[in-house]
């Protein structure tokens, strides 16, 4: 019995879904931009954290030893420095490997001849050391120039890091404000569109909406047919904006608004869970748009 009253309460919103033509159209479209809105700032938030993560595993300090400095003393550093909890790992470039990985990247032959006139290498041996957070690059650079082996330091290159650091921990919370405040303002009208379209439709079928009040209907039965017309507002919305979104990441120049990397590819990749997720949105602000639209006719 309670699967056929679902079942009539399921037809009858799929039912008023088609009967309100324009206004079915103008209230998916509508409702599809925000989505498509959330859906491309959320996706550039995504992108761009992962851009940010990237580059963070990049970050990192470098401590130069005095040329005097010997291998064993600067592995004994390293052991010390092994024992700070904000450090995530310890690298140790000698002097040799310095070269290499100079003359490797540089094969400008005015570079080389300026090494030979040289003589030996002017490179140092250099701890490299990334920590487990950006914040921490600041506990660790004091730690060491506090430490009982900073004598035997040439210098540490954590000024030349700390802007680069600090811009990026900004640009990762502004990054995640923005998106986080355009979100829900966007999820507050998509909510708002929704109540009206349904609320709408209530009143077009007024003296049918009254007729079963009268005959003793519950709430949830009454009830249930908005609810299911909003849920289809937010499922035809999630496809529309799932195909604008796809279409932006292919042609338009609005993908230039990501900060890097493959947008198309991005999609495509994760196509599926992006569709999931406007999905659950959709049905999401159809259940709330239509229990709000008539919860006030309820309480009459």
């Amino acid at each position: 019995m309670k699967l056929l009253k679902l079942w009539r309460t399921f037809k009858e919103g799929l039912r008023n879904f088609y009967r309100n033509g324009l206004l079915t159209i103008a209230t998916v479209s509508v409702l599809a931009m925000s989505l498509y809105v959330v859906g491309f700032i959320s996706t550039r938030g995504v992108m761009t954290n992962l851009l940010l993560q990237e580059t963070e595993k990049k970050i990192n300090i470098s401590v130069y030893f005095n040329p005097e400095v010997s291998e064993n003393k600067i592995l004994e550093v390293k052991d010390t420095l092994d024992g700070y909890q904000e450090i995530k790992s310890i690298e140790y470039v000698s002097r040799n490997r310095a070269l290499e990985e100079f003359l490797a990247g540089n094969q400008d032959s005015v570079i080389r001849q300026a090494l030979d006139e040289i003589g030996g290498n002017p490179l140092l041996a250099s701890l490299v050391i990334t920590a487990n957070d950006t914040g921490q690059y600041d506990i660790i650079n004091e730690a060491i120039e506090k430490a009982e082996f900073r004598d035997q330091i040439s210098r540490i290159n954590y000024q030349k890091n700390k802007e680069i650091i600090g811009k990026l921990g900004d640009t990762l919370r502004a990054e995640r404000k923005e998106g986080f405040v355009a979100g829900i303002i966007f999820i507050v009208i998509a909510i708002l569109i929704t109540f009206n379209a349904i609320r709408l439709t209530m009143y077009s079928h007024k003296q049918e909406f009254e007729i079963m009040r009268l005959v003793g209907a519950s709430n949830m039965y009454v009830r249930m047919p908005f609810v299911f017309e909003g849920i289809f507002y937010g499922i035809a919305a999630a496809a529309v904006s799932m195909i604008l979104l796809l279409i932006t990441a292919k042609y338009s120049s609005l993908s230039v608004l990501f900060i890097t990397g493959d947008v198309w590819g991005f999609y495509v990749k994760y196509w599926w869970a992006i569709l999931g997720i406007l999905l659950l949105f959709g049905i999401l602000l159809g259940i709330v748009g239509g229990f709000v639209a008539i919860r006030r006719h309820l309480k009459a």
